[in-house]
């Protein structure tokens, strides 16, 4: 490594150590006095180590550029250090004013549905990210331990093995159902309601609020609403758990059940189908007091039985099964394996990495291309029941990829002889392996905890 890289890297390393450090402050003084509202966190927005994190954390997420179509590479050109110097200057003066964002339609995974996406210019998102690093540790200090969405610590696999624990125990009558629409339906002025029980700063709040009121540029005309948070922002998830955070306190859970809530998406565990009614009630009363309402079409009571019908929840299929084991055969549990949208998204992906219009592209390009989404579907799917949908889509692929070949070739047995290839390759041309990476759920065993050991 080079001298000039070396200094680089300590850089980033101090000042990462210094934003670090000054989240931890902040979420020790709201922790410490849950009454405390801040008035003094302007200043920690524009912070050079600040917004230098927003900006690798915007980079990271190597976003498309907003309606100034200035990409991040235009960034680089332009350089880092001068932009977030004038981003410093105009939060320090308060002449800050964010850009309409870019409305976009993007496809669900597994459906025909598209939904919106709102892309705000890059200097935008540095501004919201940074917001976001100041504003999430005071927050964290008051979100509950039902709340898994977009947190730091917590992850979608915490939130699936609390449906694992709690099935054990019994509770298998199962409200499940989404927002409706929920970045787009939250109110304004109740959102800054709820943000204002913690944050009394008016520099903070004033940018907040510029955020919100940004609007989106369709068609030529920017649409200002009053509801809604930018879907796509760096802010929107911690505005919608700040919100949510709302329903989370008031919902009892010794009377209503377990509630498992990541974002919009929300599952209750329950003992009884009354409790499972009583819980489906209080959850439309308790939405319906924030301004929302859940999805028709996505909200349902199911109870859990060995040969019944079972629930999809953060991507996988969820159902009561029999242990196939002489020492589990007498034991039930919930198993869990990806879901027939999961499983149709990682088919469709494949398809579009091996599809005609790439047959001039390198093949050993196509296969890092399929390594890279192999890795990542996998990577998350393997913790489950997952050993049979992970090895049908590895065959998919090994599929794909002769089919690729034989097109490349212009054979006329197509498949055939591209099979041949792959097959007859030492180590399948590259493709990765995922036989023996699975790692089942366990009742009251972190997966965290299973994954280590498996390394």
């Amino acid at each position: 490594m080079s001298a000039g890289n070396t200094a680089r890297s300590t850089l980033a390393a101090v000042r990462g150590d210094r934003v670090r450090a000054l989240q931890h402050v902040l979420y020790r003084a709201a922790k410490a006095d849950p009454e405390r509202r801040f008035h003094a966190l302007r200043d920690k927005v524009y912070r050079e180590d600040v917004l230098w994190r927003a900006w690798v954390a915007v980079r990271r997420n190597n976003g498309a550029p907003g309606i100034d179509k200035t990409t991040l590479a235009d960034v680089g050109e332009y350089g880092v250090t001068r932009l977030l110097g004038e981003l410093a200057g105009d939060l320090k003066d308060e002449s800050w004013q964010p850009l309409p964002a870019r409305k976009v339609l993007i496809p669900k995974p597994g459906s025909s549905e598209r939904r919106p996406l709102a892309i705000a210019a890059v200097r935008d998102r540095i501004v919201q990210a940074a917001v976001k690093i100041v504003l999430e540790p005071v927050f964290e200090a008051d979100f509950l331990p039902c709340s898994f969405g977009f947190r730091p610590g917590r992850s979608a696999h915490d939130a699936l093995q609390v449906l694992i624990d709690e099935s054990w125990q019994g509770r298998r009558w199962v409200v499940e159902t989404d927002i409706a629409d929920c970045f787009s339906a939250i109110p304004h002025e109740k959102l800054m309601q709820a943000v204002e029980e913690r944050i009394s700063d008016q520099g903070v709040l004033k940018l907040l609020r510029a955020v919100l009121r940004a609007g989106v540029m369709e068609d030529g005309q920017v649409r200002r609403e009053v509801t809604g948070t930018p879907q796509g922002g760096p802010a929107s998830p911690l505005l919608c758990n700040i919100y949510l955070h709302r329903l989370d306190r008031a919902w009892d859970t010794d009377k209503h059940g377990v509630l498992v809530r990541y974002c919009d998406d929300l599952v209750v565990m329950c003992a009884t189908r009354q409790q499972a009614e009583a819980a489906l009630a209080r959850l439309t009363g308790l939405l319906a007091g924030l301004g929302l309402e859940p999805k028709a079409a996505k909200t349902r009571i199911v109870h859990l039985t060995e040969g019944g019908q079972g629930l999809d929840f953060l991507g996988f299929h969820h159902r009561l099964v029999r242990g196939r084991t002489p020492k589990s055969a007498r034991l039930t549990f919930l198993a869990r394996w990806p879901a027939r949208k999961a499983v149709q998204h990682a088919r469709d992906r494949i398809r579009e990495i091996t599809a005609r219009e790439r047959l001039l592209v390198p093949a050993e390009w196509i296969v890092q291309d399929l390594n890279r989404f192999l890795r990542g579907w996998a990577g998350y799917f393997r913790y489950g029941n997952s050993a049979r949908a992970l090895g049908q889509i590895r065959n998919y692929a090994l599929n794909r990829l002769a089919l690729w070949l034989s097109k490349r070739g212009n054979r006329r047995r197509a498949w055939g002889w591209g099979i041949k290839q792959v097959l007859l390759s030492p180590d399948r041309l590259g493709l990765i392996i995922l036989d023996g990476t699975v790692i089942p759920p366990r009742p009251f065993r972190s997966w965290r905890g299973q994954a280590e050991r498996q390394r």
